[in-house]
Formats: structure tokens, C-alpha cells, sequence
């Protein structure tokens, strides 16, 4: 395969590539029960870097009844709150030690640069030092009550979690699902995306390896999601489940909770906008607006897609942001480069995709400022789309690559009528200098999370994540966190 994008020389193979996997149940390395398996593929090269088993009825039944034995087991249910921080800081030391080799897998599996995949992993590790603090802080309540009676309430864990997570971040995106769950006492069956599930399957058998974890506890079982998703999202003896994706398939997800009415969590899209007020600092705008959408390649559910400019320095800023995207341009190559910042999309479905939203555009008659694609790879450069409205499909559906749409307008409230104008509601962004307007806009605007002035602060644990609209049900992380992974259960003793 012929590309303009040369692979890095002595690009790291770690030794987990050498064998065919299956899954990870009840402490243990699991064959497929149907001896399928199916390749894990590097996007910068297009070939098969490993096989990873394809979950059946067999295997899934299997998973859920391991965690279901360990819920109610004295070696976890029955252990201290203590212990259970314990294990979670363990956890943490196992990710940290072995960072480097995580975030390669990552790299090689989603193309995502190693800077950003090595951050990624860093970042759930806090993620799990912050959820090691919470089973000590798990408190219940009293109730006032007549002298003859004491009433009071207990927070208990769900029971058995099915965690599914996207493929743009693997590490984070399970992190941010197993690290509560483990706190708050629940036993997991985790499912990474088909398309990087490597991670999440080497550092499982890690934990297991070298921490207290027992058996049953945290559970990998991979392959599609139409298939072995399906099947685990409705699956009777699971309470719960916690999921990042699509909105389409989020909505599907939702339907499917209806039967056992099982928990949900929902991390879902967006099509964030970034709003750029006249008295902003500019160039700083610039920078980040780029930022916000060219990084992992556009491949982000807060990605600030939408870049809403006031008309006064309309002009201005897009000369900057201009600016700004040649440099991204200069800095695509392989991950494992040092000077890399853009790798290629994550398969060859998904570049399809992207590519045909970018025709789409022309074909509506925008200007569309671009980087060269090439077919004979997978890489898309930054694409600023100018010339269109709110209401085309190209502002209103979620691109999920480096595409961004400029729109302008006249003042604050315009602003945040455009930014409304959506069925998504992740997050946005706001630069301006009054402070006072600022915080008008943030409570105007529709989105789980607001930054002003900077963006992409993803939260370790102490705020809430989650989304508005059709981006979510939900939050995770923050005291929101307990909440969506424990039951309150009231007693009432008649003395």
C-alpha cells in the first residue's frame, strides 16, 4: 500500500501481538466458545495486528454468571471499605506501570498519536486514584422518626454491570465505567469496541497478575457489537449498563433495558459548539478551536464541530484558524512519530464516512478548506466547511472526524440560539473576555458541560460528565457517579 504518510522506523510490537486472544472470564483467558475470532487492524497500515475472539450466547452466559458469583461473594461483597480502596489504588499502580505498552496497543489499534493515547491512559489512572476515595464516602442517612421507631437509608450496589465503550479512546472511555463500578462494589462485564479491544483485555490479565482483585470481579469479553453487544445488553441477570457510542445505537441500548427495566447510562454524541464573541482573545480562540476539533482527528464525542464566529471578526478569525490548521496539516503522519498530532482514521469505513460528508459539502455549494486525502490511505486533514447554514446536514450530524463548520453571527443571543439549535447537548465552549456574559451563556446553553475560554478539560473524577438532549442520560464521574451505580434502600426497625 503506497502512502504519503511514511511508517515511523522500529515501530513498537509488543509481544501481546503474538498470539490470538480470547476472552478474560473468571481470572482467566477464555477460547471462544465457538472458536470464532476475528483481526484487530491497524489503521496505518491496513493489516491484521492480532485476532480477537467473537463473543457467543455461550461465552456471554458465561461472563455474566462468573460476575454474578463474585457479587455475592464473601471474597468482594463481604470485604471492608478499606480493602476495597485498596485494591482500587492497586489497580491504578498496575495502569501506570504499564502505561507505555497500554497506550501502544491503543496507538496501533484506533491510530491515535502515543502522545495522546499515552495521556489518555495517565488520565484514567487519576480516574481510578479519585473512585479509590469513594467506598469510604458511601453514607446513608436517618430519617426523623417517632421514639418507638429508627428509619434509615443504605446505598447497595446494583449487581452485575455490562460496560461497552467506543473505539476513540479505549483506556478512558472503559475507565470512566469500571472505576466506579468497582467502587461502589459491583461486579463488571466489560466489552471494548471490536475495533481496539487489546488494551482493555492485556491490562484486565494484569490485574489480575498482581493485584487483590478476585476472580469473576472484572470480565472482558469481546467481539461486535450487533452480535456479542446485542447479546450482553439483554441479557436477563444483568442490572445494568453503562455505555459510550452512538446516539442511534445509545437509543437501541435504551429499548432493550425496557424488558428488565436494567439501569442506563448513556454517553453518547454531540456536535459541540464553539462560540467566539468579538472581545476574545483571538489568537488563543484560534488555537484552541483547532484543538477542539482537529484532535484524534476530529474523533471525539465533545469535538466543537460547530465554530460559531461574531460577524465583526469573522474575517479575522478565520484567517487565524486558518493559520492554525496548516500547522495540524504539517504534523500528520505515523503515531509513533514524535512530532505527530493527526494519525489516520480509524478504519476504512470511517474514512469513507468522513470523506463523503466533505463531498456532501461541495455538493451544497460550501467553500471547503482542506487538506489533501488520499485514498490509498486513511488520513483526512483539518476541513474548515464555510458557507452553509445551521440547518444543513453538514452542522447538524455528527461527522466524527476533523470537519468543522464556521457560521456566524451578530450578537450573544443569536449565538446561543444557533448553539441550542441541535439534538445534541454534550458540551460547549465560549471565548470572551466579560465574565459577566459568560456566565450568562453558560446557563443558557444546552450542553452537559461549558467551557469558557479553553476546552477539552476532560474531568478525573470530582465534576460530572454527561450530556443534554439526545447526548445522554446520565452523568459520570462526580457525587452523580454513586448515584447511577447504587440503589438507596430504606430501613424501618420498630424498637
Amino acid at each position: 500500500m503506497s502512502t504519503q504518510h511514511p511508517l515511523t522506523p522500529n515501530r513498537p510490537a509488543p509481544a501481546f501481538l503474538d498470539q490470538s486472544h480470547g476472552h478474560f472470564i473468571d481470572g482467566r483467558d477464555q477460547p471462544p466458545a465457538g472458536g470464532v475470532h476475528v483481526p484487530s487492524i491497524d489503521p496505518m497500515t491496513e493489516r491484521t495486528l492480532t485476532n480477537i475472539a467473537v463473543g457467543d450466547q455461550q461465552d456471554v452466559d458465561l461472563a455474566v454468571a462468573a460476575a454474578r458469583r463474585a457479587f455475592g461473594s464473601a471474597d468482594w461483597a463481604g470485604i471492608t471499605p478499606e480493602r476495597r480502596s485498596r485494591v482500587l489504588h492497586q489497580i491504578a499502580d498496575v495502569m501506570e506501570a504499564n502505561a507505555e505498552e497500554l497506550a501502544t496497543l491503543d496507538s496501533l489499534e484506533m491510530g491515535g498519536p502515543f502522545v495522546g493515547t499515552r495521556w489518555m491512559v495517565h488520565h484514567t489512572v487519576e480516574v481510578f486514584r479519585h473512585a479509590a476515595g469513594w467506598p469510604t464516602r458511601i453514607y446513608g442517612t436517618t430519617a426523623p422518626s417517632a421514639p418507638t421507631q429508627l428509619k434509615y437509608t443504605t446505598r447497595r450496589p446494583l449487581g452485575v454491570v455490562v460496560a461497552i465503550a467506543s473505539w476513540n479512546g479505549p483506556m478512558l472511555q472503559m475507565g470512566y465505567k469500571v472505576a466506579p463500578a468497582l467502587a461502589t462494589g459491583n461486579t463488571v462485564v466489560a466489552k471494548p469496541s471490536e475495533q481496539s479491544s487489546l488494551s482493555w483485555l492485556r491490562l484486565t490479565q494484569l490485574i489480575h497478575e498482581h493485584t487483590d482483585l478476585p476472580d469473576g470481579v472484572l470480565n472482558v469479553v469481546t467481539g461486535p457489537g450487533p452480535t456479542t453487544g446485542e447479546l450482553l445488553i439483554t441479557h436477563p441477570d444483568v442490572d445494568k449498563v453503562s455505555f459510550t457510542g452512538s446516539t442511534a445505537v445509545g437509543k437501541h441500548v435504551l429499548e432493550a433495558s425496557k424488558d428488565s427495566l436494567k439501569r442506563v447510562t448513556l454517553e453518547l454524541g454531540g456536535k459541540s459548539p464553539v462560540i467566539v464573541l468579538d472581545d476574545a482573545d483571538l489568537n488563543e480562540a484560534a488555537a484552541s478551536a483547532a484543538l477542539g476539533y482537529l484532535a484524534g482527528s476530529g474523533q471525539g464525542c465533545v469535538a466543537g464541530s460547530r465554530i460559531l464566529v461574531q460577524e465583526s471578526v469573522r474575517e479575522e478569525f478565520t484567517r487565524l484558524l486558518t493559520e492554525q490548521l496548516a500547522n495540524w496539516s504539517k504534523a500528520m503522519g505515523d503515531p509513533f512519530e514524535a512530532t505527530t498530532v493527526m494519525g489516520p482514521l480509524a478504519s476504512r469505513a470511517h474514512y469513507e464516512k468522513v470523506t463523503g460528508y466533505i463531498d456532501l459539502a461541495r455538493s451544497l455549494g460550501a467553500e471547503v478548506i482542506t487538506a489533501e486525502t488520499d485514498e490509498n490511505d486513511l488520513f483526512v486533514g483539518p476541513t474548515l466547511v464555510t458557507g452553509l447554514d445551521n440547518s444543513s446536514r453538514v452542522a447538524q450530524e455528527e461527522i466524527f472526524g476533523p470537519v468543522a463548520v464556521l457560521l456566524s453571527f451578530d450578537d450573544a443571543a443569536e449565538a446561543v440560539r444557533i448553539a441550542n439549535d441541535t439534538r445534541y447537548g454534550l458540551a460547549a465552549t465560549v471565548y470572551t473576555n466579560n465574565l459577566a456574559e459568560a456566565h450568562r451563556m453558560a446557563e443558557r446553553l444546552q450542553a452537559g458541560t461549558v467551557w469558557i475560554n479553553g476546552g477539552h478539560d476532560m474531568s478525573t473524577g470530582p465534576l460530572p460528565f454527561g450530556g443534554m438532549k439526545e447526548s445522554g442520560i446520565g452523568r459520570e464521574h462526580g457525587p452523580d457517579v454513586i448515584d447511577a451505580y447504587t440503589e438507596t434502600k430504606a430501613v424501618v426497625i420498630n424498637l
